[in-house]
């Protein structure tokens, strides 16, 4: 294992020596990555700023120049329009795959309640009897299976309300769902919400771009406090709510004696099922009679940190390894479903003995692929026979290089868990948390999500911004492929403590936290809105999100659905930072200001593209401290760390 990578003296590709290393490899064999195709492929300037249309055949219609303002489509549309309807479809799009995905699991409990599913059954009936709460549903007199059934049913016809409000919208601040339904953005079933956003932003249609923006803040609602919070909710309840647990991190996780096998995509099942697979006796027997010292599992982008957080599974990298990950030539399989699952892999593969396996209908990878669908009636014996396939191709490796690169770390940290570790089993509160807040122990409390951008130097802005945080005593949570940059650093870790501000610091040893807590994969963002509408209604820090202390950060965004939760929290009241590659916007001055303005009159929260890392803090700590002051707890006060007696006497 190595010491944590520092930014400075690091190339303008990536700042991990893994990564580094494997390019390396890349550049002396001839072969084609994301980040060569980087250098190749200019951006288009005009459609990166969200000043391009092109949703009908009079166009596509360009908006440039110095008087690009006051220029028209062939409709007649202005730039704010086209902007405006770009980025809302792009919201579109992030709401249908996190929801999609959502739905995918309401699906999968179902079938599990009805003994259908082999191999799964409800793994957190305490979860299972907390969301029937919150849809409704009566529990008593009722077994698992039959609750969970009915749990299952009305979760998917959530997803399909045509009239009304979304179930967990109860969840918010009441002040927040005051706003939401002032304003008329308390959102239907995602489904209903992610149409009429297509509708509306067709040729002829909705042509007032605040109206249209406003509408793009309803869809991502109902993804957020909807389809994506569904999806966390449900996984817990089908895979287990996760509690903290050590790993490790970077390609350094792959074994050059072991059969290899990598999760790559998003969704839970298919990676739970090859964990549960590949840890048979059968299998490990079967691995060593082909000539291995057994079978070692890791993983790529959000699937892996779902196995990570409940399994332990180690990330051997986040969005942008996928294809280094087969570059080492020590993997015998990467098994993948659904977002962010490159094409560029296939390339890479056959140079190598790698197979790729695909199991979504929805994403077929085509070209030398093969496709092993993963039939709901029989996942687990679907696993094995990917298991089996990877075994088998271990006596067609060819030369191992395996970088010398990984750091531990600690995840796993679900709000409940969070709760647990401020207040113990019985009295688990987040009043110790909003205490020091309150007496400046901790700033302010800080979320760093989201993905990476081969156009921006890989991982830099993440860990660049994450490290002056927790020095000016900012508590980081972190997500997606943000929370593995952070664990291959070493930032998940618990010495992370030396690196942290004082007051963070006392508080985090005292706890037994480390002051960067990873929470989930990028659906479970969600997770973030819970533990900040529960900060509130524990009370002293406001009576609304936009009351916190508090900010969201992606430092080196690229997806679609970076862009929905980055709506959805602003919706929800916080303001929300984006780096790297600049604003989707950008275009027009008019929706640039009023994602700023606009918004934060609407909603309380706002939404910026800064592009420095180092300008991102500066922004990030004067809104952390302006929301103090607003608070009136910008002055020393009597500072009071809970020890664990404390925790027990706390009236809960």
């Amino acid at each position: 294992m190595t010491e944590p990578t520092t930014i400075e003296g690091a190339g303008p590709r990536s700042i991990d020596p893994a990564t580094l290393e494997m390019l390396e490899v890349a550049e002396r064999e001839g072969i084609s990555t994301m980040f060569s195709r980087t250098e190749q492929m200019k951006p288009c300037p005009t459609g990166a700023e969200g000043a391009c249309c092109q949703y009908c055949g009079m166009g596509p219609c360009r908006f440039g120049g110095k008087d690009k303002e006051a220029k028209r489509g062939v409709c007649g549309a202005t730039l704010a329009t086209v902007a405006a309807r770009n980025f809302a479809r792009k919201v579109a799009a992030g709401a249908s795959a996190h929801s999609d995905h959502g739905r995918d699991v309401a699906i999968a409990l179902s079938a599990a309640a009805e003994g259908g599913l082999e191999g799964v059954a409800v793994a957190d009936e305490v979860k299972l009897y907390r969301v029937a709460g919150y849809l409704g549903v009566e529990s008593d007199g009722k077994d698992v299976a039959a609750l969970a059934r009915e749990v299952a049913e009305r979760a998917l016809a959530e997803f399909g309300k045509q009239t009304g409000e979304l179930a967990y919208l109860a969840r918010a601040p009441k002040k927040r769902q005051e706003i939401w339904r002032k304003l008329g953005i308390a959102p239907r079933g995602v489904d209903r919400e992610v149409v009429e956003l297509m509708h509306r932003t067709g040729p002829g249609t909705d042509q007032d771009y605040e109206n249209i923006l406003t509408a793009a803040m309803r869809t991502a609602l109902s993804s957020g406090w909807g389809g994506s919070m569904l999806a966390t909710d449900l996984q817990d309840v089908l895979f287990g709510t996760p509690t903290a647990l050590r790993s490790s991190a970077n390609l350094g996780v792959l074994k050059d004696d072991h059969v290899n096998i990598i999760i790559h995509g998003h969704e839970p099942l298919l990676s739970t099922m090859v964990v549960q697979a590949a840890r048979e006796p059968g299998m490990i027997e079967l691995a060593r009679g082909a000539g291995a010292a057994g079978i070692n599992l890791a993983g790529i982008c959000c699937t892996s940190n779902e196995v990570l957080m409940r399994q332990g599974v180690p990330p051997a990298g986040n969005t942008l390894q996928q294809e280094l990950a087969i570059l080492t030539g020590a993997v015998e399989v990467m098994v993948v479903d659904v977002q962010c699952v490159f094409q560029g892999l296939g390339e890479v593969a056959g140079h190598f003995h790698t197979k790729l396996i695909s199991t979504s209908p929805k994403a077929k990878l085509g070209g030398g692929a093969i496709h092993v669908e993963l039939d709901e009636e029989r996942p687990l014996e679907v696993a094995r026979e990917i298991v089996r396939t990877a075994i088998a191709n271990y006596a067609n490796r060819g030369e191992v290089r395996i970088p010398a690169h990984s750091s531990e770390l600690v995840a796993g940290f679900s709000h409940e868990y969070i709760r647990y570790m401020l207040g113990g089993k019985l009295r688990a509160s987040f009043r110790p948390l909003n205490d020091n807040v309150a007496n400046g122990r901790i700033r302010g409390l800080a979320a760093v999500v989201g993905c990476n951008n081969p156009r921006v130097p890989h991982d830099a802005g993440i860990v660049g911004v994450v490290r002056e945080l927790i020095a000016n005593d900012v508590l980081v949570v972190a997500t997606g492929c943000a929370a593995i940059a952070g664990g291959k650093h070493g930032l998940l870790a618990p010495e992370t403590m030396e690196a942290a501000g004082p007051g963070l610091r006392e508080v985090c040893d005292t706890v037994g936290i480390p002051p960067v807590l990873h929470l989930g994969s990028c659906v479970d963002n969600s997770r973030i809105l819970t533990i900040l509408s529960e900060v509130v209604e524990e009370g002293g820090l406001g009576e609304d999100i936009s009351d916190l202390p508090a900010v969201g950060i992606c430092p080196e965004w690229y997806s679609e659905k970076a862009l929905e939760i980055a709506t959805y929290c602003v919706a929800s009241g916080a303001y929300v930072i984006f780096g790297g590659v600049g604003s989707p916007v950008g275009g027009s001055d008019e929706v640039v200001r009023h994602m700023l303005d606009g918004w934060e009159g609407q909603v309380g929260g706002k939404l910026a593209f800064i592009s420095e890392p180092a300008d991102i803090v500066t922004s990030a700590l004067d809104h952390i401290d302006a929301k103090r002051a607003a608070l009136g707890i910008d002055v020393p006060a009597e500072r009071v760390l809970y020890d664990m007696q404390m925790r027990r006497e706390l009236d809960v």
